[in-house]
């Protein structure tokens, strides 16, 4: 079981017990449960259920990203494909003409200021 339906079997296992053990103490003494009692309960099932609603929003929220995701990947590969064919003859024809050993020309010399130039 996930983490949410555990939580909604503790609030309804909390609740219930609440329920009944009020139900039985009037019935036999016409008094009612300690208010620590139903405190106690009507906190568990409030918390549980705060739970259960913070799990679904969790895995709907974990959808989303694997369906994000999926679309992304789908998306770039096919994009990949594409581009990939076009452009593959433009390199291998741009590298062929230029010889093995290009000179690699430095754009500036370092450590020079502003006024040298």
């Amino acid at each position: 079981m996930t983490l949410k339906w555990w939580a909604v079997v503790v609030a309804v296992v909390c609740l219930t017990s609440a329920v009944t053990a009020n139900v039985v103490i009037v019935a036999v003494n016409g008094e009612q449960l300690p208010l620590l009692v139903n405190l106690f309960a009507l906190t568990a099932a409030g918390t549980a259920v705060v739970l259960a609603v913070l799990a679904e929003l969790h895995d709907r929220l974990n959808d989303r990203v694997t369906a994000l995701t999926e679309f992304l990947v789908a998306r770039l590969t096919e994009i990949e494909a594409h581009t990939g064919d076009r452009n593959a003859g433009f390199v291998e024809g741009y590298l062929l003409t230029h010889g093995p050993e290009a000179a690699v020309v430095p754009l500036d010399r370092r450590g020079r200021g502003a006024a040298e130039r």
